[in-house]
This record gives C-alpha cells, structure tokens and sequence, in this order.
C-alpha cells in the first residue's frame, strides 16, 4: 500500500488538521511510522517548487495548505479573497489572550483597562480566538483561549513559539509606562 498516497488522499479530503493517532489509525500504522511518513512529505512538499501545496504541523495535528507563493493565482479565481483587518485593538487583545490563555474577558479588561466585548467577538468571529469552558467562579465566566486558526495566521507550530519578552524588554516597556502615567508602576 501506498501510505504516503493515503495520507495525502485524507489531509486533502479533511481539509482542516487531521490529529497523528487519527492518520495513524486510518492507514493501520504505528504513530512513530505515520510520523516518519509525515515528516518525510512535508519535507518533500517544502523542497519541490513543482508543487504548490504544503503540509504542515499545527500542534500534534497535520494540515495540507497552499504554499504562501500559491496566493496571488488563488486570489484570481477566487471571488473574494477573505482579508482580516486585525486593528491595534484587536492585536492587543489576541496578544493577551495568546500569552494568557485560558482568560477571561475581566481579565482582559482587567488588562486593557476598558471593554473588550467587541473585540473577543470579533475575533471568535475571525476564528481566531475560541471559547474553552468556563471558569469555576461565581458567575462562571467563559474562558478563552486561541485556535489552530491563530497558530496557522501566526506560523507557529504551538503558542510554545509565540515570542518571549526578555527582562530587560519588560523592564523599557515599564518604564515608558511610567512616563506615560507620571507614576510608579509596582509590576
């Protein structure tokens, strides 16, 4: 049997990421060899220019995508393409969620210091930000958290790679907030 066929055959046909247990049990093989299979297409996908789609990993689940290059024929033919506007307000809310996820809306606010409702909905409405559950508090308040969606916009693999501020960073950051505010800021 031609598994890497069949992989392919199920990452086209799914058309969103497919888990490796979830491969792995469709073409009755272990997860190391689906793995290896895996790993060996994606590198094949990303080395051929003959080819314009790619595989790629979205946190333990395998996707196939059009290769970034592939866009301007898409847009040609597709009726219109669909073009998120992501505002300041909108970044610095997704920047809370990603880096304190699961969070909820009061804690966003808490953070930008005024209301968040329209842009959580905006970016649930985007795809990317999900709800995932609710906080055991009074009033149970939703939690949020960021998709697959998000992780394929962002190109990593899992929020693990999101950008890491270095001390000193936070240390400027705090400081510029401070001249800002004429105050100390007690962080």
């Amino acid at each position: 049997m031609n598994y890497k066929a069949a992989i392919e055959a199920i990452l086209f046909t799914m058309g969103e990421s497919v888990e490796l247990g979830r491969i792995a049990d469709a073409i009755q093989l272990n997860e190391k060899e689906t793995k290896k299979l895996l790993d060996e297409l994606i590198k094949e996908y990303r080395s051929s220019s003959n080819i314009g789609m790619n595989i790629i990993e979205l946190d333990g689940a395998y996707q196939m995508c059009t290769k970034p290059q592939m866009y301007e024929y898409l847009i040609r033919i597709a009726k219109q393409p669909k073009k998120r506007v992501l505002t300041d307000v909108l970044l610095e809310t997704l920047s809370i969620i990603a880096y304190k996820q699961p969070v909820t809306k009061a804690e966003i606010e808490k953070i930008r210091g005024v209301s968040s409702e329209h842009a959580v909905s905006k970016l649930v409405e985007y795809n990317l930000v999900q709800e995932l559950g609710r906080l055991d508090a009074p009033g149970r308040p939703l939690l949020f958290g960021t998709t697959e969606e998000f992780l394929r916009s962002f190109g990593v693999s899992s929020i693990d790679e999101l950008p890491v501020l270095s001390p000193v960073q936070v240390e400027e950051f705090k400081q510029e907030a401070e001249e800002e505010m004429h105050v100390k800021l007690d962080v």
